[in-house]
Formats: C-alpha cells, structure tokens, sequence
C-alpha cells in the first residue's frame, strides 16, 4: 500500500485506485479517463454493461476497468465494493504494486429534474433525492471501510446550483444543497480517520446531459395538470433553450472539470470546494454579497 503522504508533499497517483460514479458518459467519463492518462487505476462505475466496451477501448495506458454500480440499488452498491475490495486485496497479496485498498471515491453519478416545483410530481422528487443523496450516501457508506485503511479521499461532484437555486430547478437544487451539506458534515466527522472530502462545482458544461435534462423537463411538465402546464409553458421553454444555449456557449470542458477532480484527489492541502467556470464562482460571490430581494430581481429574466 502507498505510503501516506508526508505533510505538505502531493500525492502520487501511482499505486492509488480510484472509483468513479456514473462514468458511462458526459463528465463521469471524461473525469475517469483523466484520472487513468494521471497515473490513477480507476474503476469506472457503470449502470449497464454495454457502456463497458467503447470506455475501455478509449483507456489509455490499462489502469482503467469497468464495475457496474447503481447507485439508487443497495445490492448494486454492496456488491460493487466487495468486489473492488477482493480485487484490491488480491492484487497486493500477489505482490503487485497495487494499494490493497481503495484511495479515492469519486461520487459524480446524477440526474437533473427540470420543472416548475408546481409539476414535480412526489415521485420525480423522489428519483432525484434517491440518485444525487441518497445514492451518494449509500455509496459513501459502503466505501468507508476501505477509504478509512488507505486513508483516502472523497469528492463529492455537485453544481453551482448547490450554491443558488435557480427557478425551474428546483428539484435539483434541493439535491444539490442536500450534497453540499452533507460533504461538509462528512469532511467534520471523518477528519478524525484522515479522510479528506472536498466538493467539486461544475458550471454549465455541454454534454449529453442536457439532451436528458429537456427530455425528462418536458415529460414532467406533460405530465403536469393541462391548465397548470400551461400556465408555465412558454416562459419554461424558454428557460430550457436559454440554460442549453448557455452551455453551448460556455468556455468550460468537461476536461476542467476532470482536472480539478484530480487536484482534489492529488494536492497536498485540497480545498473544500472547487468551481469550476466563470459562472459558477459569479454565482457563488453573488449568493455571499447579496441580499435575497436582490438575488430574486438578478433571476427575474429566468421566469419572465
């Protein structure tokens, strides 16, 4: 097993293994490739096998090998650490140079529920709740066994929707504050192990996502009672194409928000929290400095 990092040293990746949540497409791909081109062995956490083949194909140097992990399923999870602890403890026992325990959890796995509060049904709340919180949790807890012996770390991917809610994004920023939260207590409580927690913010970033953002945002609002829907419609699709637009436009990649993943995971002193884009650290200044009324009036041109 590596050594613990002498204080103030940075981390090598070499001899680290690192999981991935959700790492089949958009960032969690992006962010599990990197990881394997830094040094890491990554295990990309992955719903269906068939997602398996064309991530392993773009894996660059070998470190990189797929585990099927739902994070919203118990047994999923529980199976997918023990399978990653055996396959960690088998390798040091045959004298690899592997870490005999996991070093890194990358809790990056999501959905986004896109509607007017007043068209999220309980049950679009709850799949929301039970992949970006519960889920994480349920991940977080199953892992802590092993991060505790390797003295590990914990990145909790989360938005700058986790610092202001927006309208229309309701559901999702309700998960989001929830993950903010509960990185911060998780940091406090597992500091005394030598676990470190930091949270990494991604702004607006094009990437399949958005595709699945207006497909489930348009379900919810036909699912929505006729009068109600309509009451939204015309100002909600023009939130969806303008939040697309944005990231269209936006000048952040998902290799940002991977390389900020691995300074997480690798420097000597990590921060609490990264952002990650222009718009994410505005966001964040905006919603420190300023008072409610005033956040409400600079989102007023999201509703109108």
């Amino acid at each position: 097993m590596p050594r613990e990092p002498r204080t103030g040293a940075a981390v090598t990746p070499h001899g680290r293994a690192v999981l991935v949540t959700g790492a089949s497409t958009g960032l969690g791909r992006a962010c599990a490739l990197h990881l394997e081109r830094s040094g890491f062995r990554v295990f990309a956490g992955i719903r269906a096998e068939a997602d398996a083949g064309s991530l392993l194909r773009e894996a660059a140097h070998g470190r990189l090998s797929t585990v099927r992990v739902d994070v919203t399923d118990e047994k999923s999870v529980t199976e997918a650490a023990e399978e990653i602890d055996a396959t960690l403890a088998a390798d040091a026992h045959d004298g690899a140079d592997g870490p005999g325990a996991l070093w890194g959890l990358v809790n990056n796995a999501g959905v986004c529920v896109s509607a007017p509060l007043e068209c999220v049904t309980p049950e679009r709340l709850r799949w929301q709740l039970e992949t970006n919180v519960v889920g994480q949790l349920a991940v977080t807890r199953a892992f802590l066994p092993q991060l505790r012996r390797s003295r590990g770390r914990i990145v909790n991917v989360t938005s700058g929707i986790g610092t202001l809610a927006v309208p229309y994004l309701g559901a999702y920023a309700a998960a989001q504050f929830a993950k903010e939260a509960m990185s911060d207590v998780l940091r406090r409580e597992l500091r005394g192990f030598g676990v470190g927690v930091s949270v990494v913010q991604p702004g607006a970033i094009m990437t399949p996502i958005w595709t699945k953002v207006s497909d489930v945002a348009r379900s919810a609002l036909d699912g929505a009672p006729g009068d109600i829907a309509e009451l939204y419609r015309a100002r909600f699709e023009r939130f969806l194409a303008h939040n697309e637009q944005q990231a269209r436009e936006s000048g952040t990649t998902p290799q940002d928000m991977a390389r900020a993943v691995t300074r997480a995971l690798t420097e000597a002193a990590p921060r609490t929290r990264y952002r990650v884009g222009a718009d994410v650290r505005r966001v964040a200044l905006l919603a420190r400095l300023l008072p409610d009324r005033a956040l409400d009036r600079y989102l007023r041109p999201v509703t109108d």
